[in-house]
């Protein structure tokens, strides 16, 4: 049997180059934190540090996708031997890896901390919009007519007349940033997502690694679902480790969870050879259009009749507590409560009906059936029965209750 330790394969083997990096930066770390300088301990990881540079460069990981990523390591290794061997650079960056990468790591734990679900705090009702502001509309306006002064960033304008304008966060950004290409790719592409109702822009960055110039540089864009590209990005022509930003423009006329996939197309001038670059698939959240809203315990019997669609999710979860499961679908799909709740938990069993609309005026209705069994260790066991006008709005609605469900454990 194989008796290598995991780690060395990870990095002899497989040629992972990026556990090789953090492997460096902790032997590093360790060294450091001796009172005084152990010249045994030091050459040994300066030894490590060399193997680590000769791994990034030989031929054994040349054919891998982090094999751009050599260089990188190269002046990891070369800064952690720099620390290790002079006094001067130990005593300078040395509280530097010890402390304020611990800071840094404490504050990226509280981010993710608070962006856990949390319990729905009351709405505050507040004036979003004037009702004579004005909105400008990017898809009837002509590339060379001028702005002039009444025209204002169309992205920011849209945004605040659709509610959208809440001063979001650079964490709530970069959750909408997704990267379309790898970094060993000779173009490296993300695009930041914006959702504005029946409107997503792409603000799609390009970035040339190469030192070539590539020309006709263009994103040819596709989607998935009822979605249409009305805005098509223009080509480019970028230079050697060159970037720019291009914009893209599209239209949703369905409530459905879409895709939005490409490629990249772009002419080499140094070889004259046309290359292309697959992107990785875009995925839209259904939540993005779905917004609460109430009616009637008559109309909602009505439409539940009417409506053909109907989704059965089971319910599995490890939650025990029947409101704190309600609680948790309510704010996981954007939807209202229709039903009054029990003052206690005391009961065994909870049934809810749930409603919401989303911005095309589609019905989605749910129905929670819960019960908690005895004999089953104290566990909920039920169905969540959603019913809509359309296939679509039912089955996306069925998977995002599926995916979070299980979402809450504690």
């Amino acid at each position: 049997s194989d008796k290598t330790p995991k780690l060395r394969k990870m990095i002899v083997t497989h040629g992972d180059i990026f556990v090789a990096e953090t492997l460096a930066a902790s032997l590093t770390k360790l060294v450091l934190q001796f009172p005084s300088p152990d010249k045994a301990r030091t050459a040994k990881a300066v030894l490590i540090l060399c193997a680590i540079c000769k791994l990034a460069e030989s031929s054994s990981t040349a054919g891998m996708a982090q094999r751009s990523s050599a260089s990188d390591c190269q002046d990891r290794c070369t800064l952690c031997c720099r620390i290790l061997l002079d006094p001067k650079t130990r005593d300078l960056l040395k509280p530097i890896l010890l402390e304020d990468g611990k800071k840094q790591l404490a504050n990226y734990l509280k981010k993710v901390a608070e962006e856990q679900p949390q319990k729905k705090k009351k709405e505050e009702t507040s004036l979003v919009s004037q009702a004579d502001d004005l909105i400008h509309f990017r898809q009837l306006k002509t590339m060379a007519v001028n702005a002039g002064d009444v025209d204002l960033d169309d992205g920011a304008d849209l945004a605040r007349a659709t509610g959208f304008d809440k001063g979001s966060s650079l964490a709530e950004e970069l959750s909408h940033c997704y990267p379309l290409s790898g970094f060993a790719d000779p173009v490296y592409a993300e695009a930041l997502v914006t959702v504005h109702e029946y409107d997503i822009v792409l603000e799609i960055l390009l970035i040339n690694r190469t030192p070539n110039t590539l020309a006709d540089l263009s994103v040819e864009l596709s989607t998935m679902g009822d979605m249409k590209i009305v805005e098509r990005p223009q080509a480019q022509t970028l230079g050697p480790l060159d970037q720019t930003t291009i914009r893209a423009s599209i239209k949703v006329s369905s409530t459905e969870t879409g895709h939005i996939f490409g490629t990249i197309v772009y002419t080499d001038m140094t070889t004259q050879e046309q290359k292309l670059i697959h992107l990785n698939d875009i995925h839209m959240d259904i939540m993005d259009y779905i917004r609460p809203a109430t009616c009637s315990d008559e109309l909602f019997r009505s439409m539940w009749a009417e409506f053909e669609w109907e989704n059965k999710v089971a319910i599995a979860t490890s939650i025990t507590s029947l409101t704190e499961f309600l609680d948790h679908i309510v704010e996981s799909t954007k939807m209202k409560c229709l039903t009054d709740r029990p003052a206690g938990d005391k009961s065994s069993f909870l049934a809810a009906n749930l409603y919401a609309r989303s911005v095309f005026g589609e019905d989605a209705l749910v129905n929670v059936s819960v019960e908690k069994k005895e004999d089953n260790d104290g566990k909920l066991a039920g169905y969540i029965r959603i019913r809509s006008k359309t296939q679509g709005i039912a089955l996306s609605l069925g998977d995002r209750i599926t995916s979070v469900q299980r979402g809450s454990e504690k």
